[in-house]
């Protein structure tokens, strides 16, 4: 297949590539710039333009003759609640130039969108959401999330486009540095100790979390792309494989990683964030995935073996 991928040079992004690099497919990256370090093993073997989600012209070149797109391209959670018209422009202004131009190349064309549990929340919430838990974003991010998989829906339905949309939990363990993303310290309370770094923790250690690893997260978008249009019937939104943990379990699961692998802990702060605690205290800890799992999508074990495999991806030595 030719792919191109929007927000291609991000985490998620390079780790889809590698995989369609890998069996043979001819792949676009699409990014507002590209990474001062370079693209790693993806170098030479992808083709990278650079540009803005929401020049028409541009997007409507980098889609030209792709069979599908992998729709990544954010603002992400925190950022999306500080700036609403910037929100507004980067995620449904650019999200419309990438469908519009989409459905432009024929009603075959596949689009992969990451939509979030973040389009979930309000009083009435359960604390597990299944496929037809109804949307009430309490911040910014998620309701462009929301919107954008209606116009899947409906685009698909009137057969614009091949619509699927895979909604993410928060994605673990991921490497680098802290984002503006509300849901950073996910990562971070992880991934700093396991640096030697302090982790700064906005939100209390008794909280709940729905999270998955970037490897099942992959693994289930990949199963989405190549699933037959009649596999998802009338709703093109697919809830993806989680696990339910509290910041305290993860905190011990890092410990439990670092004694096997000898490593010495940096230290973890409680730096209390109320706009972070509201943004991710507001989200499902749990979303039903048994449609994911009908369609082929992995799994996570455990918390242990996520941290395991990003010691062993991502850790030197």
């Amino acid at each position: 297949m030719k792919i191109t991928i929007t927000g291609g040079t991000g985490f998620l992004g390079r780790l889809i590539a590698e995989r369609c690099v890998a069996r043979g497919d001819a792949v676009t990256l699409f990014d507002i710039a590209v990474p001062a370090a370079g693209l790693g093993s993806l170098e030479g073997k992808v083709k990278v333009v650079s540009g803005d989600i929401t020049d028409p012209k541009t997007v409507l070149s980098v889609v030209a003759g792709a069979d599908c797109v992998v729709h990544l391209a954010s603002m992400v959670s925190a950022g999306s609640e500080a700036d609403f018209d910037a929100a507004m422009r980067v995620n449904l202004d650019g999200g419309r130039c990438v469908l519009e131009a989409a459905r432009t190349n024929g009603p075959k064309t596949k689009i992969l969108f990451t939509s979030s549990l973040a389009i979930f929340g309000g009083s009435a919430m359960p604390s597990r959401v299944d496929a037809m838990t109804r949307p009430v974003p309490q911040n910014t991010y998620g309701m462009t999330k929301a919107v954008m998989e209606m116009l899947i829906n409906d685009m698909s339905r009137k057969g614009f486009i091949d619509g699927r949309v895979g909604r993410l939990p928060t994605i673990i363990v991921r490497p680098g540095k802290p984002n503006t993303a509300a849901s950073s310290f996910a990562s971070g309370v992880i991934r700093e100790p396991l640096t030697g770094d302090v982790c700064h923790l906005p939100v209390p250690r008794d909280m709940t979390l729905c999270v998955g690893s970037y490897s099942t997260c992959i693994g289930g978008l990949m199963a989405l792309m190549d699933a037959p249009a009649a596999a998802f019937g009338d709703d093109r939104v697919i809830n993806l494989p989680n696990i339910s943990v509290s910041v305290a379990e993860m905190i011990k699961a890092t410990e439990v990683v670092a004694t096997k692998y000898k490593i010495k802990l940096g230290s973890i702060a409680d730096t209390p964030d109320t706009t972070v605690r509201a943004i991710v205290g507001s989200w499902p800890v749990a979303m039903d995935a048994s449609r994911a799992l009908a369609l082929g999508c992995p799994s996570d074990s455990g918390l242990e073996a996520i941290i395991e495999k990003f010691v062993e991806d991502y850790l030197p030595g």
